[in-house]
This record gives C-alpha cells, structure tokens and sequence, in this order.
C-alpha cells in the first residue's frame, strides 16, 4: 500500500524500533493510504492478524509475548506479522497526543471545493504541515483537510495559503470548539 503524505510530527511519531515492545504513550493505528475505499482490505490480512491488530488497537504497549498467548502464536512470529503489517502499510505504531498541550490552539476542518481535478488539489494540500488529514470526498466539498495550527492568525494564513492553489475554487472553516471523542480502536471488522 501507498503510505500517506506527510504527517505532523507532533501528531504521529513512527521513531522507534519495532521489534521491541511498543513504548509507553504508542498505539496502533490504521494508515490512510492514498487508495480507493474499494481497495480498503489488504491482500494478506487474515484473522490473526486482525487478532493482533485489535490487541495492539486496545493497547499499543502490549508485549508481543501478550499478544502471542492471546491470539496463539509465538513472541516471534507476532514480532514478523506486526513488521509485515507495517511494512505493508496496513498498520502504523504512533503517538496519540493533544494538540492543545503542545501549543497549538486552533484545530479546524476545512471544507474545500475544486474546480479540477479534486485528487490533484488533494496531494498539494496534504504536503502541507499543518494538516494532518486530508481525504476526497462525495457531496458539497470535494476535499476534507484538518489542521492544526498555533493561533487564529496562523490558521488564516493557512486558509488563504490553500486559496490560493490551483484548482481550489472555495473553503470553508469549521473551527472546533469541543473535541468529545477521538477513537482509534474500530477493531478489524
């Protein structure tokens, strides 16, 4: 699987080594690869490693001697699948952390029209450090992009720096105000 554009190093972190037990603060999280919903489902991804992927999800510093007792496999054979998920891109380990506790005040929503190609103004806007989400979409907006930046001053530079691409026609900010839930354990379905 293709792997996404860049992340804030903030947000996600993916510095480590993975073949030893996850540190303290690290969770599993899906990646969001640069692919259809259609190919969502990676080859080579069966039960176990859904098994070991829902054990990770419920707890990213779980052992792979845990995880192994869990789902009946051995400490090294969960270490190999865990690196070939990864290496697959169908999972990354990463760094859940608050924005706010790190000095960035303003998260908002961008909404986004386009006047072309809605995937080419997609790949421009997240290699953008400040979003650290960005999705095409059906409906009013062609393209979704979070962001985060430090201040309301930061953030308007940022909304008229995607203004002005090529291609954007439009935007529209939805500032947050509350975050009342941010999950990351869907499990594998």
């Amino acid at each position: 699987m293709e792997s996404v554009s860049k992340t804030l190093v903030y947000r996600r972190f993916t510095g480590f080594n993975i073949n030893q037990h996850c540190p303290l603060g690290y969770e599993i999280r899906r990646e969001r690869p640069s692919q259809t919903v259609e190919s969502a489902t990676a080859p080579g991804v069966d039960d176990i490693s859904k098994a070991i992927i829902e054990q990770l999800q419920a707890d990213g510093r779980r052992s792979y001697a845990a995880i192994g007792k869990a789902v009946g496999l051995s400490e090294a054979a969960v270490r190999q699948r865990v690196q070939k998920l990864t290496d697959a891109g169908v999972v990354q380990i990463v760094a859940v952390t608050d924005p706010l506790q790190l000095g960035f005040a303003r998260q908002a929503m961008l909404g986004i029209k386009t006047s072309g190609d809605p995937v080419a103004a997609a790949d421009k806007i997240a290699g953008i450090d400040q979003v650290d989400y960005c999705v095409v979409t059906a409906g009013s907006f062609d393209i979704f992009a979070e962001v985060v930046c430090e201040n309301d001053q930061d953030l308007m530079a940022l909304v008229n720096r995607i203004r002005s691409l090529p291609g954007v026609s439009g935007t529209e900010t939805f500032m947050y105000l509350s975050l009342r839930k941010q999950a990351y354990n869907w499990g594998t379905r």
